[in-house]
């Protein structure tokens, strides 16, 4: 008899467990779909944006300055805006308008 006492509390207390943290489950879950998964595959866009960056194309950093990639090394780019050439880091490349061909 003791057993079985102890079975239904194991029982009920498992219960009251799940019930209570399942609404922080499912909080967490939506919020991962609509708020975390949409930010890493803008990440991931930009980042092929960034990779695929070619002499010619129009770029505005992050800093909001516009121009013209004129030179492309390992982790920075040359830009040239209004006649003058500024050095950037790639990672603050925030818009990518690419050359038409």
């Amino acid at each position: 008899m003791f057993f079985m006492l102890e079975a239904a509390a194991t029982d009920s207390f498992w219960g009251l467990l799940m019930s209570n943290t399942m609404p922080f489950i499912i909080v967490l879950a939506v919020m991962y779909f609509m708020l975390i998964s949409p930010q890493k595959k803008r990440e991931k866009r930009m980042q092929e944006l960034r990779n695929t960056l070619e002499i010619g194309d129009g770029v505005v950093t992050a800093g909001g300055i516009v121009g013209r990639v004129i030179s492309i090394k390992e982790d920075t780019v040359v830009i040239e805006s209004a006649s003058s050439k500024i050095r950037v880091k790639r990672w603050s490349i925030s818009e990518v308008e690419k050359l038409e061909a």
